[in-house]
């Protein structure tokens, strides 16, 4: 098994359909999360180099992509899925570092977040520098929040206002990890060098 975790390009929107199916079915096999999205919408999203596609030669083994929200001061990681014969083997984090990678490179300045119910996502998440945060932190923008109709749990959503629901919301800030950058240096430039004399 060599599967390869590729930033998707146009020759990759074959896979959409059984992307989207897999989508489906994993939202079923949880009993929670991730909201069904149109043939078309993923393969927009594949054609416009804003997802990534995890492949064992040409058998699919796993997708992920961007939504861009809030005039791109967001920045969603949306749709995380694994091909159950591919599951456990580490490709969910293989395929969520490289969409972290490729939304920090398209969006360098933007806030990432993630909603989700899966304890893996969240581990992962974790070691990337995210924090769970109240949903009130995420982007406002209402498409967003539509596209969780799709969600078997919406109604929860619409009940708590869209201040909660079953999934954790998840945020990677680049300001604040710039800020916590420069204070770790400005405290190692502050620390007195020990100088050790032999004598």
């Amino acid at each position: 098994m060599n599967v390869r975790i590729l930033v998707a390009h146009a020759g990759h929107t074959g896979y959409a359909e059984r992307i989207c199916e897999l989508m489906y079915d994993s939202a079923l096999e949880r009993g929670t999360g991730i909201a069904c999205r149109p043939v078309e919408y993923i393969r927009e999203k594949i054609t416009s180099g804003k997802a990534v596609i995890a492949l064992d030669g040409k058998q699919l083994a796993g997708f992920s992509y961007i939504e861009t929200w809030s005039h791109k001061s967001f920045v969603a990681n949306s749709g995380l899925i694994v091909e159950r014969t591919y599951r456990h083997l580490g490709i969910a984090s293989r395929i969520k570092k490289r969409i972290f990678k490729l939304s920090r490179e398209l969006f360098p300045d933007a806030k990432i977040f993630s909603i989700t119910t899966g304890a893996a996502v969240m581990k992962i998440n974790s070691r990337l520098g995210f924090r769970p945060v109240t949903f009130s932190d995420l982007t406002r923008d209402k498409a967003f929040w539509d596209g969780c109709m799709g969600c078997r749990n919406y109604d929860i959503l619409q009940r708590n206002k869209q201040l909660m629901c079953l999934c954790t919301g998840m945020l990677y800030d680049p300001a604040e990890h710039r800020r916590q950058s420069k204070k770790s240096i400005s405290l190692q430039q502050q620390t007195p060098q020990t100088t050790h004399l032999n004598v």
